[in-house]
């Protein structure tokens, strides 16, 4: 079948996915935790809308953290699926947020992808080229 031999390099195409998708994490990330105390309250009054309403500041500094030392560990593959499933919690939040203040497909649809991402990943892991070598 044409292409089929691209399936000896599994573990190098995700670590192009692994680099890519971390890289962009932590430089999502970084302007958030960079943010300090008002940006990570504002950050966690999202919880607000899967009914957790206290403590905004340290939901908001989880939040930052999780996606810019997350993408690092992404990057590195280490720690990979513990990072993947707090990815998918943020995106879990991120997207109920997006669809409940705006409802537009376009809004919602980029964390959407990136929770399916995150939890496609958690079964997946790693790959050879990695830390944790799964």
């Amino acid at each position: 079948m044409i292409l089929t031999w691209l399936s000896n390099y599994r573990d190098l195409g995700l670590l192009v996915l692994r680099a890519g998708i971390g890289i962009m994490m932590t430089l999502h990330g970084w302007p958030k935790l960079a943010g300090g105390l008002p940006a990570w309250e504002k950050l966690g009054q999202a919880m607000s809308h899967v009914g957790i309403n206290f403590f905004p500041g340290f939901w908001g500094f989880s939040c930052a953290m999780v996606e810019t030392i997350g993408g690092v560990l992404l990057i590195i593959g280490f720690c990979f699926r513990p990072v993947t499933i707090l990815l998918t919690l943020n995106f879990i939040v991120a997207t109920v947020l997006l669809y409940k203040t705006s409802g537009v497909f376009l809004d919602w649809s980029r964390p959407a992808e990136m929770l399916i991402l995150f939890f496609s990943l958690i079964f997946i892991g790693a790959g050879k080229y990695s830390v944790d070598r799964s």
